[in-house]
């Protein structure tokens, strides 16, 4: 089954990165976001990827391009122009990049990949979220149901610390420091797509995979979510690259499930 990411947009909200490479292309630690989540897929034996790129395409390509080099000790003789790799360090990783164009929206981008993925059930994640989900029970909870379409939901944490005060004194009653949400479940990406998905992103380029198709399958009851009770971040600003460099750099990383 292959996996597809979304990895082409502008990525705004993290400008100080972003300025020269597209958003998954972020690091984590010396690995970009896109690698972590890929290895998170390949723990369970999920390494056949497609990745939508857009903004800056040409660096996605160029980075898988020189792959075995970056991770490679390699010897040089430039009077015989050849290069000796020292060791094998690389992943058994098949990777097809497409250029789903600049200003393409989510549904756009996947629509352009259907060619590519025949009529084959996929998975399908955005590439600047990590988690600690187990792809295989989400694999297990899709096709338990039957339907076109598995969520992954998430309740994130909150972004300040929470009181409750008392009401004539101003007494602090209750204080958690960074809560869970309201109790919401939000979209979490980690999708299970059946082939049948397609049909419901008709507006070309311009369609918003979260709003039309996601709406309509769930009004015909084909959208079904799968509850994630783990750890999962986005990494939509710089305080939240910085979040999860801490834990990377710490070895407390949630999402590192591979050895």
């Amino acid at each position: 089954m292959k996996v597809v990411i979304l990895a082409g947009g502008f990525g705004t909200r993290l400008s100080e990165e972003t300025a020269n490479i597209p958003k998954p292309m972020v690091l984590i630690g010396d690995k970009p976001i896109l690698w972590h989540i890929m290895k998170i897929y390949s723990q369970y034996g999920f390494n056949d990827f497609v990745i939508l790129g857009g903004y800056k395409c040409y660096v996605l390509k160029e980075y898988f391009a020189n792959y075995f080099l970056h991770q490679s000790d390699v010897t040089f003789n430039l009077a015989e122009n050849s290069v000796q790799i020292l060791n094998n360090a690389t992943e058994p990783w098949k990777i097809t990049i497409l250029d789903t164009g600049l200003n393409t929206l989510t549904g756009g981008r996947i629509k352009r990949a259907q060619k590519y993925l025949g009529n084959e059930p996929f998975m399908l994640t955005y590439g600047d979220g990590i988690s600690d989900i187990d792809i295989n029970k989400l694999l297990e909870f899709h096709k338990s149901h039957g339907k076109s379409l598995t969520m992954t939901a998430v309740q994130p944490e909150g972004r300040f610390g929470a009181m409750e005060l008392e009401k004539d004194t101003d007494k602090v009653k209750l204080f958690m420091e960074k809560p869970k949400g309201d109790g919401a479940w939000i979209n979490g990406g980690f999708f299970v797509c059946e082939p049948e998905i397609f049909d419901f992103i008709n507006e070309g380029d311009q369609t918003i995979w979260e709003r039309a198709p996601l709406e309509a399958m769930s009004a015909d009851g084909k959208l079904y979510a799968y509850k994630h009770y783990g750890f999962w971040k986005p990494m939509d600003m710089l305080r939240d690259k910085i979040q999860l460099e801490e834990l990377w750099n710490k070895n407390i990383a949630p999402w590192k499930i591979w050895k």
